[in-house]
């Protein structure tokens, strides 16, 4: 996987601004995805609620885990609980973050979606600077982890009814999230 730098950070120009204003969503989104949500397990900052926070000119998901405790950030891809995707012909999703420390992405289908047993694939530290990544939907990307479960369906079948990609790590990190593509899906403003 290839990660470039993204920049400059302060205003979209040209086509780049145009073509946000005219994607996104009437209410706060980021690549038209409006809920960004703290889930209340873990220690966070803010603890509950929306991450969505103004940025000059587009908005900023922004979030701060404290403690060595399992932290959970949710982002659902139809923008309300009940929705799903069919990502199964969808090669992964481009993430544009940075991040003090490391932590994972769970992709979370709509017949599995409590628990920590899902599918997952690491989302590197940063150091804290702005980039943009590709992950990929490949098998061979998505692994799980003893502590929290292996799940009892495919990664296939989770693509077919994909609900949410639900951010989770165990150590303090300060996190910034600008932008979240998934290949050939554009989610549903409400």
């Amino acid at each position: 996987m290839a990660s470039l730098l993204v920049g400059p950070f302060g205003h979209a120009s040209g086509s780049d601004a145009s073509h946000q204003q005219n994607c996104e969503c009437a209410t706060p989104s980021i690549d038209r995805l409006q809920q960004w949500l703290a889930s209340g397990e873990g220690t966070t900052v803010p603890a509950t609620g929306s991450l969505l926070v103004r940025e000059r000119d587009r908005y900023a998901a922004k979030v701060t885990f404290l403690n060595a405790e399992w932290h959970v950030i949710v982002v659902w891809l139809g923008n309300k609980f009940e929705a799903q995707a069919d990502l199964s012909r969808s090669s992964g999703f481009w993430l544009t973050y940075s991040a003090t420390d490391d932590l994972y992405v769970q992709l979370r289908p709509a017949s599995h979606w409590s628990g920590g047993d899902k599918w997952l694939t690491l989302v590197p530290s940063t150091r804290g600077k702005l980039v943009r990544k590709f992950f990929s939907f490949a098998p061979d990307k998505w692994t799980t982890l003893p502590e929290l479960g292996k799940p009892t369906y495919s990664l296939a079948s989770a693509l077919t009814e994909a609900r949410g990609l639900v951010f989770v790590g165990k150590t303090p990190n300060e996190l910034d999230f600008r932008g979240l593509r998934v290949d050939g899906y554009r989610p549903p403003c409400l």
